[in-house]
């Protein structure tokens, strides 16, 4: 019993710390369901892990997991530094396309990666890390699996939605949103990603969700 409640008790804070803090971002074009965001950069604790993605989600998510809840040495070497968890927890599956450089924005179709996050077999897992560090400041991880890694300011296209992440809705949405990028004359580069903002046991009504997908500079307005 009194294990359950320990359990019962990390739940609850988990399902509190998620919700602290999200990556800065503005939203340049907003459109029912769909955005485009301007995010500023951040660092990420992130793994590759292979399996389905239902697989692949858990596995790395108990690695960062492990990271930010101490498995890992501060700068001045001490031990055990616990970092605050933020929302979303993100994952891609492992892409065979290359980006563009922006100096040759030559357009690729969004719907080109359309169907990534479908039967991949290998996928990155990334936490967001709290805006305070920096990748100086950031304890090590002690699994070598888990690196730390700066994401530039980008630009992003969003589907919002709520509900289970089941591979028909996540290819659903991910087509939806690169039709209404097509529309836009939006330009993605590399593969839609999945950002998840809530803990498992939250109602699927309440969920929130989304896809994204990286964009060339420039949106239409």
């Amino acid at each position: 019993m009194r294990r359950l409640f320990c359990l019962v008790g990390l739940l609850v804070l988990g399902s509190t710390a998620m919700a602290v803090e999200e990556p800065k971002y503005e939203i340049v074009v907003q459109d029912a369901g769909f955005e485009v965001r301007r995010y500023a950069p951040f660092i990420v604790a992130e793994t590759w892990v292979d399996g389905d993605m239902d697989s692949a989600s858990g596995k790395g998510f108990r690695a960062i997991a492990d990271y930010i809840f101490g498995n890992n040495k501060s700068p001045q070497g001490a031990a055990g530094s616990k970092i605050a968890m933020t929302a979303p927890v993100t994952m891609e599956p492992q892409s065979n396309s290359s980006k563009i450089a922006m100096t040759a924005p030559v357009v690729m179709q969004p719907a080109r990666e359309a169907n990534g996050m479908v039967g991949a077999q290998r996928w990155r897992v990334h936490f967001v890390m709290p805006s305070e560090y920096t990748l100086a400041s950031l304890p090590t991880p002690n699994n070598g699996a888990v690196t730390l890694r700066e994401v530039p300011a980008t630009l992003v296209a969003v589907a919002k939605y709520s509900g289970l992440n089941t591979e028909s809705r996540i290819h659903e949405e991910t087509l939806a949103l690169a039709a209404w990028m097509e529309t836009r004359k939006l330009a993605a580069v590399g593969t839609a990603k999945l950002a998840r903002y809530d803990p498992p046991w939250t109602l699927p009504m309440w969920r929130r969700n989304e896809i994204h997908m990286e964009m060339l500079p420039s949106p239409a307005r």
